[in-house]
């Protein structure tokens, strides 16, 4: 059992059943990231969250698989590419982490495909952009994320902190 600490039904609007969204380009960010084992127990994948963060759509989220870690060479190669694309649309080409690709605004393409296993429709990441090239303007200075201060800086941590509470795209 778990305790919902007095949760009251009648105070919070029912989660609606959420079909896929439209095929179609979204500005979207990365809001998590996370390296997990594939269901073989022989590699890992890395699992993107992407939110859209404009239009319609808006607080909508959209997953990719990327098999980095594979015994399928080919598997491997498409995954690298298509994280080469999400680094290039969001102007971070030598990551360290995955977080440092996170709350960076890019251009998703989705498509909308039939589950072959239960044959509901699902959305699919299908191409990265960047949000300059998709706007149609000369190319500005790639964006790059706020990082925390290092020692000897004189910038502090604690500014650099509450800076990066506000995510870049509502700043």
């Amino acid at each position: 059992m778990a305790n919902l600490h007095g949760f009251d039904a009648n105070e919070v609007d029912p989660q609606l059943d959420l079909d896929p969204i439209p095929a179609g380009k979204y500005v979207a960010v990365i809001t998590a990231s996370e390296m997990s084992p594939n269901k073989a127990g022989n590699g890992a994948f890395l699992k993107l969250t992407f939110q859209v963060i404009e239009g319609p759509f808006e607080g909508r989220m959209v997953w990719a698989r990327l098999n980095l870690d594979n015994p399928n060479p080919q598997a491997v190669t498409i995954a690298r590419a298509e994280l080469s694309a999400i680094c290039r649309a969001v102007g971070v080409m030598q990551p360290n982490d995955s977080e440092d690709l996170h709350d960076l605004p890019l251009i998703i393409t989705v498509k909308c495909r039939k589950r072959e296993d239960t044959g509901e429709i699902t959305n699919e990441i299908r191409g990265y952009s960047s949000r300059n090239e998709e706007r149609s303007t000369p190319p500005s200075t790639p964006p790059t994320k706020p990082t925390t201060s290092k020692p000897g800086s004189s910038t502090s941590t604690t500014a650099t902190q509450s800076k990066n509470s506000i995510p870049p795209w509502k700043r």
